[in-house]
């Protein structure tokens, strides 16, 4: 029974969380007691007399707080909360078992049918509208963090769509990029060029190429911009603009002749070109790293300009290896910078590797990076005979090999490989 107390008379306080409260008990009397002090406080109240209308009501319509008997006709307190938990819903009530017994093992059993709080019988007002009141403390905290959780599914949803719209406009700006080297491997005469092009991610800040504007003549380069992503790739293709090798007059590695024909120009002019030219562009922050040579397939003579790329490596048909350049500045960082052209003559059979510091900077199994000598190192380890993009595949091939299985691939990895056999 209810002991009336000064809580019906000075609670009056509307709660937070609990506002449809569900009152379980065979006994009328007890029913309307309850109810009675209930909606004093504020509460809207439903009556059951029974587990199973009780379930039916809470099928249709949940209340915030179930408070039942714990002995009943048909199914008790326990059976009516346990089966009250298993009904498919995403609110959470809070449940108050009402009980003559306060056993420990009777308190456990109740917690097992996953009630919330007990009230031994009979009931004070001043513990009931205590113990509702935790109750509304714990439906507001669990409602929030609901509430929290709704808007962070919604958060990661809006995010998941704007990760595939971001996906697919990368997996579609891979293509574009992909299109700035429409040939990874082309004959000129009895010489070849042959390009490595390997992203770490969708899209990479590394640029290989080739073009010759007429028989005799090569140009090829190995080009790496600072940073990653987006970024990188839109200077990668402002850059391949200026390297076209099917606009030529577009490119700034050329020059028209006598309105008949282009000639190639210096390598060293056309780093200051480029120079100029980037430092001329407002907001563009980024600068890259160059390695470019022209030869002439006639006489073997090979002309390179290195702006801060790697070594361009030298391997001479006799098996002898030599790495080219003294370094330099990279493009697009100081005005007015000397660049400095290296010249060598090439024989039959001796082959020009240039490559980005995605292969001399990445670390392998120990941490270390790789440089320069562990470059040598897979180079020897390929099979001699291989030519073309089959010693580039198994170039990389060999790199994966050394590759930290913790770290991975961390940059863009790629490289210009030309053969020289003459015209």
């Amino acid at each position: 029974m209810l002991q009336v107390g000064s809580a019906e008379d000075n609670s009056q306080k509307v709660l937070g969380s609990i506002r449809h409260v569900l009152v379980v008990d065979d006994s009328r009397l007890q029913r309307r007691i309850l109810a009675s002090s209930l909606k004093k406080w504020g509460l809207e109240v439903i009556e059951a007399d029974s587990g199973d209308e009780a379930l039916r009501i809470c099928a249709e319509n949940p209340p915030d707080l179930v408070l039942s008997d714990w002995v009943m006709p048909g199914i008790s307190g326990p059976d009516f909360c346990r089966a009250f938990r298993d009904l498919e819903t995403d609110w959470y009530s809070y449940f108050i078992l009402l009980t003559s017994k306060s056993e420990k093992n009777e308190v456990a059993q109740g917690l097992d049918a996953g009630a919330d709080d007990f009230l031994i019988k009979p009931v004070s007002s001043d513990e009931l509208r205590a113990r509702i009141s935790a109750g509304d403390r714990v439906l507001g905290m669990q409602r929030e963090l609901s509430e929290k959780n709704r808007l962070i599914e919604k958060a990661l949803e809006e995010l998941k769509l704007a990760h595939d719209a971001i996906d697919k406009d990368l997996i579609q700006a891979r293509k574009i990029q992909e299109s700035l080297v429409p040939e990874l491997s082309r004959n000129f005469g009895a010489s070849r060029v042959s390009l490595l092009l390997e992203p770490c991610g969708h899209i990479g800040g590394d640029l290989v190429g080739m073009f010759s504007p007429g028989p005799g003549r090569l140009g090829f380069y190995s080009i790496d911009v600072s940073g990653h992503g987006i970024t990188s790739a839109m200077m990668t293709a402002r850059l391949g603009s200026y390297l076209s090798g099917s606009y030529p007059d577009q490119n700034l590695a050329m020059e028209r002749r006598f309105n008949r024909f282009y000639s190639l120009r210096q390598p060293e002019e056309v780093a200051r070109i480029l120079n100029a030219r980037l430092l001329a562009d407002r907001g563009v922050e980024e600068y890259f790293t160059m390695a470019y040579g022209i030869v002439d397939l006639e006489s073997g003579a090979l002309r390179l300009v290195q702006a801060g790329h790697p070594h361009p490596l030298l391997l001479r048909r006799d098996g002898t290896t030599e790495f080219l350049g003294e370094g330099g500045v990279p493009i697009g960082l100081l005005p007015d910078v000397p660049y400095t052209q290296i010249e060598t003559r090439l024989e039959p059979g001796d082959r020009v590797l240039m490559y980005s510091d995605g292969f001399t900077e990445c670390r392998t199994e120990n941490g270390d990076m790789l440089d320069e000598d562990g470059l040598l190192d897979i180079v020897r380890a390929c099979d001699p005979d291989l030519q073309g993009r089959a010693f580039l595949d198994a170039l990389y091939d060999k790199l994966s090999q050394r590759m930290s299985p913790e770290f991975g691939m961390e940059d863009d990895v790629s490289a210009t490989l030309f053969e020289f056999n003459g015209l």
